[in-house]
């Protein structure tokens, strides 16, 4: 016995230092750093407020060389993007490829710490069949322009997805992608699969909320207490809208072979601000969701098809910007103001990473009746149109088919910051005595 509990001890001991080493790099936290604003910051006054948090990626929607460089010895992944335009003479000609490369990446890698270069954004859920098409051979140009420098296993090459590729979402077991995309599709994730890179997409409970605007569905999309979600399929109970629409995607990968690949979310948020006829936007709302989002990747329990880590995740958006087209919410993402503050505080600061407990969520639906809990049907009912997981989401690609377009913690770190990692250890540890009794109910 005596040596039982000695062991058992010492494993738990040493599940909680892994923990607190994972929380304390927390690489899995990144940030969308959108341009299409007249008032942003230099990209140098960003990257040192960048340092002062736990963002450890960046995805920039294009190749800003300004930003780049900045960003250059910081440990700081970068994420940077082939613009859908480039997309057909890229994909038609190998030597577009090359000097993309050379004018993008070259100048500025290793120091400035490319991690993926995507191509095109939200390309198969365009319609536009030129650039559905053109988009993997351009892929395939880029990778190889990669390869023949020597760094095509250093820097990945995917592309970026909406929500809208899925045809089916819910329940998340019965995941699967729209049939009229899939031999495309397929293309992009053997591609995917052979190179190893990840399956980016932008799933957004913001408008899963805004398709079902009841008080149950605020708190199941904010990671509040809520009923639960069961699966109907698998019995899997559910207890946020992240996870169920990850695990359909996670699904979705698996029925069609591609269990190896990763989920990246690309993006992400929900808005602290919108119109009067907007349902959803609102600073308590978007305070507890990004908040619980992100205490929800630090904790490192995953999904119920992932469970036991974090999907990389980069939050939209850094900054608010306010030359986009639509409603106010489009301009009201911003985790942070020109001047540099906080939008709100969502415990991201190095000096203090305690997620603030928001208050009650702001709901504009405050006499709709609360329903039972939810099971989820392999073949539910006809819904509208648009469904709460298969939804357009808010990145800077302005179409008129789109209704928006540091390494470890640097040595150094105060005490009040490794107290709270102990915290995040000490929190996750508790997890891990639960987690599988969760699931043997």
């Amino acid at each position: 016995m005596a040596n039982f509990l000695h062991n058992s001890s010492f494993f738990l001991l040493l599940c909680l230092l892994h923990y607190v080493l994972v929380a304390k790099s927390q690489s899995f936290i990144g940030i969308n750093y959108g341009q299409v604003a007249d008032n942003l910051p230099a990209p140098e006054a960003t990257t040192k407020l960048l340092q002062s948090t736990s963002i450890q990626k960046v995805r920039l929607y294009g190749s800003d060389p300004a930003i780049i460089k900045a960003l250059a010895n910081t440990g700081i992944g970068i994420m940077i993007g082939v613009g859908n335009g480039d997309i057909p003479v890229m994909a038609s000609d190998p030597n577009f490829a090359k000097g993309w490369l050379s004018s993008n990446v070259l100048p500025f890698y290793p120091a400035s710490e490319i991690i993926v270069i995507n191509v095109g954004n939200e390309v198969m859920s365009s319609n536009d069949q030129n650039l559905m098409t053109n988009l993997l051979p351009a892929m395939q140009n880029l990778q190889k322009a990669l390869n023949d420098v020597s760094i095509g296993g250093k820097i990945k090459v995917s592309t970026v997805h909406s929500m809208a590729v899925m045809k089916q979402s819910d329940p998340p077991s019965s995941g699967s992608f729209d049939p009229n995309i899939a031999d495309l599709l397929k293309g992009l994730l053997e591609f995917n699969k052979a190179t190893g890179s990840p399956f980016a997409i932008n799933p957004y409970p913001f408008f899963a909320y805004q398709s079902d605007p009841r008080p149950d569905t605020l708190a199941f999309c904010l990671f509040q207490p809520n009923a639960g979600r069961v699966d109907a399929g698998t019995k899997i109970k559910y207890t946020n809208m992240f996870d169920a629409q990850v695990d359909a995607i996670r699904a979705a990968l698996n029925a069609m072979g591609f269990k190896e690949v990763e989920i990246v979310i690309a993006e992400t948020g929900w808005p602290y601000k919108g119109d009067s006829n907007e349902v959803g936007p609102g600073i308590e709302n978007a305070k507890a969701y990004n908040g619980n989002l992100i205490a929800h990747l630090r904790s490192m329990v995953g999904t119920p098809l992932m469970p036991g880590k974090s999907v990389d995740t980069y939050l939209f958006a850094m900054y608010d910007e306010d030359l986009k087209p639509g409603p106010t919410s489009e301009r009201s993402f911003g985790l942070f103001r020109p001047d540099l503050t906080m939008s709100y505080d969502i415990g991201l600061s190095k000096a203090n990473n305690q997620v603030p407990t928001p208050k009650t969520p702001e709901s504009p639906s405050p006499n709709a009746s609360p329903k039972a809990p939810v099971t989820l049907s392999p073949n539910p009912a006809p819904k509208a149109p648009v469904t709460p997981t298969l939804v357009p989401t808010p990145n800077t690609t302005v179409t008129p088919l789109s209704p928006k377009t540091e390494k470890s913690v640097k040595a150094g770190v105060s005490d009040s910051q490794s107290q709270a990692n102990i915290n995040v250890g000490m929190l996750v540890l508790s997890q891990i005595l639960w987690y599988p009794m969760l699931h043997m109910r």
